[in-house]
């Protein structure tokens, strides 16, 4: 049996940008994609902790050291400029892997710089 897991998470990362004109994505600071292990045109869900607006999109890398999470094409009418939003990804892993699986989570200010990084969730702590 193959399990869906959570693979990476980039926690509140502030929205930077919001292009409707783009022909759709999300693009990220290639800095912050290198330290979760996220890849360009890898599928990744989105969380938009203003609205709860929740989608689904792909990366485009975006200029390193930019700071920059900016929703592209239709994503856009989901978020503002200043949005915090929650970046996951996920893999499929077979029974054993994922039981033994951590994740790993990059919190981030309110200025998209990585303030922490955690090598699993903590359960039952409010990360802010």
């Amino acid at each position: 049996m193959f399990r869906t897991m959570m693979k990476a998470k980039i926690h509140r990362a502030t929205v930077t940008e919001a292009n409707l004109n783009y022909v759709g994505s999300i693009t990220i600071d290639q800095d912050i994609l290198d330290k979760v292990d996220i890849l360009p045109n890898e599928k990744v869900q989105i969380v938009n902790n203003n609205n709860g607006a929740r989608l689904e999109t792909y990366v485009i890398p975006g200029e390193r050291g930019s700071k920059v999470i900016c929703l592209n094409g239709a994503a856009a009418r989901l978020v503002q400029p200043g949005d915090r939003v929650i970046i996951m990804s996920y893999a499929l892993m077979e029974e054993q892997a994922a039981r033994s699986h951590k994740p790993v989570v990059a919190v981030l200010d309110e200025e998209n710089n990585i303030v922490e990084m955690l090598g699993e969730e903590v359960h039952g702590t409010v990360l802010v």
